[in-house]
């Protein structure tokens, strides 16, 4: 086996969906964001502070990404994830704890492997974790086959130790304060795997099956020059309507379904044609490369601090309050409730209209309108 799984489990949801991708994406090379970089800083931070806490070795990890509203977000995550350990601790006498656990699940596709972030074994249950960093789209455990997939090769291990009744995941974002768990049993997750998993990937791994676009494209290698995924957003372009102010209920209601897909695939298109141009200097007809706007910046600012000083300007700095987080790390967590505690507060998010699919909690239309109203 490669460092990377062929059919990777993150990729689970697009290949079950559109099995030729995964032939297609590899053609293309690697794709390496700075969120995923940050995500993987984030990833590393949280297995060590949970290992720390269940006394494993380990040596704490250091990265430019680290940032105050990070490592919030970490500490929220470990402190869910240390809050399960003891509820485990609690019903089992002796429950089996893996961070950032590698899971195989060959025995379903081939060449199919994963990290699972938190795993915890009690003598009845199975509770997968996992982490996302993302700031972006909220990510739900009902039905994620991301997770599932790390469930069945978790249960294969755990089944040789205990009655296994239920497997419980859990998707833990905590950039966007979205929480979500389900639970499925051994025999509907086998089923799954069975009947959905295993005829995927045979397909998948051959090239085989049909195309088909829809919100998983999102990370496909190939989104950039998909005729399958051009097409399909290319209906919402072909279709006529009247002025904005005079479309029905029914055609708004069509075009706030498809008009997301469509500016996604868009800024796809348009990032993958300024890749092309800057870094393979292609020439695009009826475009061209400018330089963009950029800030003014400090050569030094030790420097800059000397010179002003020196000619007689002393006001030049701005003192601001430390970062929560930190404010926590440096005088302890009881030490920050009691002093801060009634000081800190978190605000409700901003009103957003999504599409029925989304899991979140619906609002009040008259309580909606309010927060517009106080927004503005």
């Amino acid at each position: 086996m490669g460092a990377h799984a062929r059919f990777s489990p993150s990729a689970a949801n697009r290949l079950i969906h559109c099995p030729p991708s995964l032939v297609l994406g590899e053609a293309f090379d690697d794709e390496e964001s700075p969120y995923a970089a940050e995500g993987t800083a984030g990833h590393a931070l949280a297995e060590h502070l949970i290992k720390k806490y269940l006394k494993l070795r380990s040596t704490r990890p250091v990265s430019d990404y680290y940032s105050d509203e990070l490592l919030e977000a970490v500490d929220d995550y470990v402190s869910f994830v240390i809050e399960e350990i003891e509820t485990a601790r609690q019903e089992c006498t002796s429950p089996i704890f893996f961070v950032e656990f590698r899971v195989d699940i060959s025995d379903y596709v081939p060449d199919c492997f994963g990290t699972a972030d938190m795993v915890i074994i009690t003598d009845r249950m199975i509770h997968i974790i996992d982490l996302k960093l993302g700031k972006g789209v909220p990510v739900y455990a009902e039905d994620n086959p991301q997770l599932k997939i790390y469930g069945l090769g978790v249960l294969e291990l755990a089944e040789m130790l205990f009655d296994i009744e239920a497997v419980r995941l859990t998707i833990y974002q905590p950039r966007i304060s979205n929480f979500s768990t389900w639970d499925i049993s051994p025999t509907d997750l086998k089923a799954w795997g069975n009947d959905t998993l295993r005829p995927a990937g045979k397909l998948a791994l051959k090239g085989e099956g049909d195309l088909s676009a829809g919100s998983w494209c999102r990370f496909c290698k190939a989104r950039f020059t998909c005729r399958q995924r051009a097409e399909e957003n290319l209906k919402l372009a072909q279709m006529e309507f009247k002025a904005p102010a005079l479309l029905t209920d029914d055609e708004i209601a069509e075009v706030l379904k498809t008009a997301d897909e469509l500016s996604k695939w868009a800024s796809d298109v348009y990032a993958y044609a300024q890749d092309q141009a800057i870094v393979h200097h292609k020439v695009w007809k009826g475009f061209k490369l400018v330089m963009g706007k950029s800030n003014r910046k400090y050569t030094s600012e030790e420097e800059v601090a000397a010179a002003a000083s020196a000619a007689g300007y002393n006001d030049i700095y701005k003192k601001s309050l430390i970062g929560i987080t930190e404010m926590e790390r440096l005088m302890g967590k009881k030490e920050f409730a009691r002093i801060l505690g009634s000081l800190v507060y978190k605000p409700e998010g901003k009103v957003t209209l999504v599409p029925e699919s989304d899991k979140r909690k619906a609002i009040q239309s008259s309580t909606a309108a309010a927060d517009f109203k106080e927004e503005d």
